[in-house]
């Protein structure tokens, strides 16, 4: 009588066993997918920067070469017209300025980096030109979204404007509406790195910077 008695407990034992298994094992996945989620949201985290210090070629080729910049598109801000062209722009009849704006990752590199890097990308002491290039589109600005965007660019601002003889004359304002340039103007460096203007203008800023 003892023996199956011993065999029905080993089976309701094997049998319960299969039964915590599977729950188990599904309520552990659950906990690996929901820790995989946060993680992949992290690193989906992005803010935005709008700046504009002379042509946004270099200013576009500078950034995309930054840890922490997910993306980089040209194009223009800080003005009254609706959807401008470039030739508009050019007119210098907009108010519209070449900018670029920076998709990036804030645990990666932050606001104020961003920031440093750009005093150092042009000269922000010649109202509206950078260079041989003239007119109120190359002037320095900084658009900020946020109220927290705009005191971290004026102390910058302030911090900077000790290490320039002349005065900083960079606009900051809020961003308003970002229109992003024609197809042609993005990653125009990346596309035509031997033309004229990014041999003797874009790649020395580059080497300068040490981002070539």
């Amino acid at each position: 009588m003892k023996k199956p008695l011993l065999y029905l407990a080993v089976v309701f034992t094997a049998a319960f066993s299969v039964v915590i298994f599977f729950k188990t094992v599904p309520a552990a996945e659950s906990a690996r997918n929901r820790e995989n989620a946060m993680d992949e949201n992290k690193s989906e985290k992005t803010e935005m920067a709008v700046f504009g210090g002379g042509c946004f070629w270099c200013i576009e080729a500078v950034y995309e070469r930054i840890d922490g910049v997910k993306s980089v598109v040209s194009g223009y801000a800080g003005g009254l017209r609706p959807n401008p062209t470039y030739r508009e722009v050019c007119s210098d009849t907009t108010g519209h300025a070449e900018v670029v704006r920076i998709e990036y990752d804030p645990d990666r590199i932050g606001y104020e980096d961003l920031l440093e890097l750009f005093w150092k990308a042009h000269d922000p002491t010649t109202p509206n030109r950078q260079g041989a290039d003239v007119g109120s589109q190359y002037r320095s600005i900084i658009l900020y979204s946020d109220e927290k965007q705009k005191k971290v660019a004026e102390k910058s601002k302030e911090k900077t404007a000790v290490h320039f003889d002349a005065p900083v004359v960079t606009e900051i304002k809020p961003l308003e509406v970002f229109y992003p340039a024609e197809d042609y103007h993005q990653d125009y460096y990346e596309k035509h790195p031997t033309l004229g203007y990014c041999s003797v203008v874009i790649r020395p800023k580059l080497k300068k910077l040490g981002l070539e």
